[in-house]
C-alpha cells in the first residue's frame, strides 16, 4: 500500500452545499483558460461545467464533514497543474468500489475522449449541482449510484450497494468508496458492461478491466488511492 495513501474506515459522510469564492480561479484566470484549452484541443466533448469541490473537511467521531463550493471544470483541473496555490481544497468523489460474485474488482478505462483517457477507475466521479438536495446536502451516495448506472449500463436489480463509506485520502483527493456487489462473476460482468455501452452514441468508458488479485493492477494508469485500496482488501482477505 503506497504511503501516500491514507485509508479510513467511516461511520457516515456528511457533506454540505457551503458557496464560498475561490480567489485563485480569478486571479489566475488566464493561465486557467490557456490550460483548458490545451486539454480541449482535439476532445470537443470535454465540457467545462460547474463541479463541486471541498474547501473545508474534518473527521470527528468516524464522521466525515465537508463543505462543498461550486467551480468551473476548467479551474477544478487547473489547480493541480498549477501547485495547488492558496488555501487547501480537495476534489472529495463518491466512488463503487465493484466486485464480481467470484471477488474481482471491476473498474472502468476511461475513453479518449474523456479528460483522464486511459486512465483506470472504480466507477464514480466528482460531484455536481444535481446532487444538490433540497434541504442543500450534498447527496454523495446519490452521485456514486448515479456514476455507476451511466457508466457501466448495470440497472438496478443488478447490484447491492453496501452502507458502511471507506475514505481515501491521497494528496488533493478524498474517494470515498463503497463496497458494490455484482450477482455475476468476472467475466460475464465485463461481457454484460461492454455490450450495454455499446448500445451507447456518448460512452465514457473504452473498456473494462478486471482485478483479481494485486498483480492484475495497471500500476501505471490506476491512481493510488485505487491502487491503496484494493491491496487493503485484498491483504484482509
Amino acid at each position: 500500500m503506497s504511503s501516500d495513501a491514507a485509508i479510513i474506515a467511516l461511520a457516515d459522510v456528511q457533506a454540505v452545499y457551503d458557496p464560498t469564492p475561490w480567489a485563485f480561479a480569478e486571479e489566475r484566470r488566464a493561465e486557467i483558460d490557456a490550460l483548458w484549452a490545451l486539454a480541449t484541443a482535439g476532445k470537443p466533448k470535454l465540457f467545462n461545467g460547474i463541479v463541486l469541490m471541498q474547501h473545508r473537511w474534518t473527521i470527528r467521531d468516524g464522521v466525515y464533514e465537508a463543505g462543498y463550493a461550486p467551480v468551473d471544470y476548467a479551474s477544478f483541473t487547473a489547480w493541480p497543474q498549477l501547485g495547488k496555490p492558496g488555501p487547501a481544497r480537495r476534489n472529495g468523489f463518491a466512488m463503487a468500489a465493484l466486485r464480481s460474485a467470484d471477488g474481482a474488482f471491476i473498474l472502468g478505462v476511461m475513453g479518449e475522449q474523456t479528460f483522464n483517457a486511459g486512465k483506470v477507475y472504480f466507477p464514480g466521479g466528482t460531484p455536481d449541482m444535481g446532487d444538490v438536495t433540497p434541504d442543500g446536502r450534498v447527496d454523495l451516495a446519490g452521485s456514486m449510484i448515479r456514476e455507476l448506472k451511466e457508466e457501466t449500463g448495470l440497472r438496478d436489480g443488478e447490484f447491492t450497494v453496501d452502507p458502511a463509506w471507506t475514505v481515501v485520502t491521497e494528496g488533493h483527493r478524498a474517494a470515498f468508496l463503497k463496497p458494490a456487489r455484482l450477482a455475476c462473476g468476472a467475466d460475464e460482468a465485463r461481457r454484460i458492461i461492454l455490450s450495454r455501452l455499446a448500445e451507447e452514441t456518448d460512452q465514457e468508458l473504452a473498456d473494462i478491466a478486471i482485478v483479481r488479485d494485486p498483480r492484475d493492477i495497471d500500476e501505471a494508469m490506476t491512481p493510488t488511492f485505487a491502487k491503496a485500496y484494493m491491496r487493503s482488501v485484498f491483504a484482509a482477505q
